[in-house]
């Protein structure tokens, strides 16, 4: 990747990486460098999610309920950590979902200039 590419990526604000998290992991489960490839191609290489961001949050999101994780066996044969959605995380991604959709409404009414009231 280029450096010009690396100027058009965008930071994630605080708390979007756990809903990201949560969103592929509906799909099943996956370990963490499968969670920040599918979050980068699923973003169409917008989104990059830096490991040391990825991890703390896994932790954070299993300490919370949200996602459980067990050993196994990654596809190039390496021991890795499988995270899984939870039933209570499948709730909370439910709760953050229509938050997100609030929240970027909003923002897509005050970036539509033609619509702005001064």
């Amino acid at each position: 990747m280029s450096i010009s590419d690396e100027r058009h990526r965008v930071a994630l604000l605080q708390g979007t990486l756990d809903v990201l998290i949560l969103r592929i992991l509906i799909f099943g489960p996956q370990h963490g460098q499968g969670i920040a490839r599918a979050i980068q191609l699923n973003s169409e290489d917008v989104l990059l999610v830096d490991h040391g961001a990825l991890y703390p949050a896994l932790q954070r999101l299993e300490a919370q309920g949200w996602i459980s994780a067990e050993w196994g066996v990654s596809t190039n044969n390496r021991k890795a950590r499988f995270y899984t959605l939870t039933p209570e995380g499948r709730k909370h991604l439910t709760r953050e979902t229509s938050r997100w959709r609030k929240l970027a409404a909003a923002m897509a009414l005050i970036l539509d200039l033609e619509k702005l009231k001064p």
